[in-house]
């Protein structure tokens, strides 16, 4: 979830910067990053707790200005690094939900 909501935080700044002369976006590939260290032969749920995400620098131009960032592409992104967020959310949900009935707190 932290993957996700850097993203949404880099995402944010890009769209809110479309028109800052030279600018150029940020991202975090968390997905590619979470998928790696999953296949790592040391991968456990305490490493994966402890994944930090690294954000991207995109050097690249699409407007006249300089800037390197597309709104519309931009704004995709968010809509759907916000659905992300929301099933991971619910993954999370559901596993407390099993975490409570199997200690019999639910």
């Amino acid at each position: 979830m932290r993957g996700a909501e850097l993203r949404q935080t880099l995402l944010t700044s890009d769209l809110a910067n479309a028109d800052t002369p030279n600018f150029e976006p940020q991202d975090v590939d968390f997905q590619s990053q979470l998928a790696s260290a999953m296949n790592a032969p040391t991968a456990s749920p305490s490493s994966l707790g402890q994944l930090t995400f690294q954000q991207t620098t995109q050097p690249q131009t699409t407007n006249t200005n300089g800037n390197g960032v597309d709104a519309d592409e931009t704004s995709a992104d968010l809509a759907e690094n916000g659905l992300l967020y929301d099933a991971l959310t619910e993954v999370l949900s559901a596993h407390n939900s099993m975490l409570e009935y199997a200690m019999g707190t639910k």
